[in-house]
């Protein structure tokens, strides 16, 4: 096995997940958390290959080669169990959970132990949440619990006290930069996507691999561009198509709060901290209009959008309200 479980950074963690495996001293539940595209399902595989290895070339290690090692990799060993919302953005349901308790109290079917993946734990309804409570308190010795969550807060603290909590941190730029060079993008590429990835590798790599990821950026920032110049019955009118398409309706929202980000930033004067760079002129523009209350405002309206999406809000309503408050270019 090559060094760090095959992973890029949090080397600290996987540092300490070893020593757990090699001491055995694993605790019955973990909690990975840090934003998407950091590493945090990634992290949790590996540390299921090195618990359930059966031939690990050193302690705390995993060979990647069994056939134990090969099916967590591919996500379809019997032993490895993921509940997670059927999309990203979806929600966790109590009746996942009910399933997963009929199979957790069995002993493990082939490897040392039974893992289960609760991959966005922040997606569980209320229900849910409470349901794995009893879960965690009653789950076998051979039975380990992997949750991720983009952070703590977002779980209730009963869950959160009765997991090991690895909190995970975003790689610097120049980490990511490198990393995408190494795959192959030329300079400028690798220098825009690093910034974009805000020091998320899994997700730099994403922009990388998946050209279509970067263009769908792309259209969704020169319709923002076109919208500050649009008429209010312009804006009704993109607010009925965005609505409709509820996935790309949040994709699109993510992106644009990523730019209010900026606008907000460099309002505040913090211009190395501006992501989207090759956008520079637009923010520029936007942040020469704004104060700084209000560039917070409207980075706050776009950050509850994304919640209320979450919470099945009429998309159309809130795509309207959130295009009006817009400032209006000339």
């Amino acid at each position: 096995m090559t060094d760090n479980w095959g992973l890029i950074g949090h080397e600290w963690a996987v540092d300490m997940l070893r020593q757990h495996v090699a001491n055995e001293m694993q605790r019955h539940a973990y909690l990975f958390t840090g934003p998407p595209g950091l590493g945090r399902r990634s992290l949790a595989l590996a540390f299921a290959r090195a618990l359930n290895c059966p031939q690990p070339p050193a302690p705390g290690e995993y060979c990647n080669s069994c056939r134990d090692c090969r099916q967590i990799a591919a996500m379809q060993h019997p032993d490895l169990h993921i509940i997670q919302a059927d999309q990203e953005g979806g929600t966790l349901k109590v009746e996942q959970i009910r399933e997963l308790r009929k199979g957790v109290l069995l002993s493990p079917y082939q490897a040392k132990y039974r893992i289960v993946l609760l991959h966005r734990f922040q997606e569980a309804n209320p229900s849910a949440a409470n349901a794995l409570l009893k879960t965690l308190e009653e789950a076998p010795s051979k039975v380990i619990l992997l949750l991720t969550a983009d952070n703590a807060e977002q779980l209730l603290p009963t869950i959160v006290s009765r997991c090991e909590v690895i909190r995970l941190r975003s790689l610097s730029i120049p980490r990511v930069k490198k990393l995408l060079v190494e795959k192959g993008a030329d300079d400028a590429k690798a220098q825009l996507i690093a910034s974009l990835s805000a020091g998320r590798p899994g997700y730099a790599l994403r922009l990388l691999e998946d050209d279509s990821a970067l263009e769908f950026r792309n259209e969704k920032l020169d319709e923002f561009e076109k919208l500050l110049a649009a008429s209010r019955v312009e804006r009704f009118s993109y607010a009925e198509k965005l609505a409709k398409e509820k996935e790309g309706f949040r994709e699109t929202l993510i992106l644009w709060l990523s730019l209010w980000r900026d606008v907000m930033m460099r309002v505040a004067g913090e211009d190395e901290s501006i992501a989207n760079f090759d956008r520079r002129e637009l923010i520029e523009n936007l942040a020469n209009r704004l104060n700084l209350a209000e560039a917070k405002k409207l980075l706050y309206t776009a950050e509850n959008g994304v919640g209320q999406l979450k919470r099945n809000v009429n998309a159309r309503l809130l795509a309207e309200v959130l295009l009006l408050d817009w400032p209006r270019s000339e």
